[in-house]
């Protein structure tokens, strides 16, 4: 193989890129400045080594603790459980959520031979019985059938802790249109309703 198949091939690799979308990132690459190349192989060598997750909540950083667990503006007792670290960015986007994070690593999935034994719930566990510092936790997995079957396993196991443990509401987006909402989604708009201010 050449080095243009070689490159071709590893972008291929990246969720969400094809074959044609990969070969044409890679002549993209090719017209770049040699300084542009070394500063892309840098920043994508620095993932490998400075980027490691974070002993507390799991979340990918080059800092232990990461940037929000060391914020003590943050609000300590009130956790939001998350699937993969990726999700944390778009709970942050809000700007609405003050508290800190816990990432799971994945979700229950028996057809991919992925239990609770392979998630991050046994830290979770400490963290909400560790003198009882934690007073909420607010699971945030995904609206799928993997992530409601994560999210009520976690709930069973923080229950005996007498923690508060709630679910993001789930439902249509904005902008959405009903006709092309399926019926799950149409589901859980209608139980998350609320009253309409006067």
């Amino acid at each position: 193989m050449s080095a243009i198949d070689d490159v071709a091939a590893e972008l291929a690799r990246l969720p969400g890129i094809g074959k044609k979308t990969a070969t044409r990132l890679t002549y993209f690459l090719l017209k770049q400045p040699r300084s542009a190349l070394e500063r892309l192989a840098e920043a994508i060598t620095a993932l490998g080594t400075r980027v490691a997750a974070c002993s507390v909540c799991g979340n990918w950083s080059d800092a232990d603790p990461c940037g929000i667990c060391a914020d003590a503006r943050r609000d300590a007792g009130l956790v939001c459980v998350v699937e993969e670290a990726s999700d944390i960015a778009a709970i942050e986007r809000s700007g609405e959520y003050r508290g800190v994070y816990h990432v799971l690593g994945g979700h229950v999935s028996p057809l991919d031979g992925i239990g609770p034994e392979d998630l991050r719930i046994d830290p979770l566990r400490a963290r909400v019985a560790n003198g009882g510092a934690v007073r909420e936790v607010i699971l945030a997995t995904n609206a799928s059938l993997e992530g409601e079957v994560t999210a009520t396993y976690v709930r069973g196991v923080l229950e005996p802790h007498g923690v508060k443990v709630s679910r993001i509401a789930l439902g249509l987006p904005v902008g959405g249109d009903l006709e092309y909402a399926d019926g799950l989604t149409i589901a859980r708009a209608l139980a998350a309703r609320r009253e309409m201010g006067s």
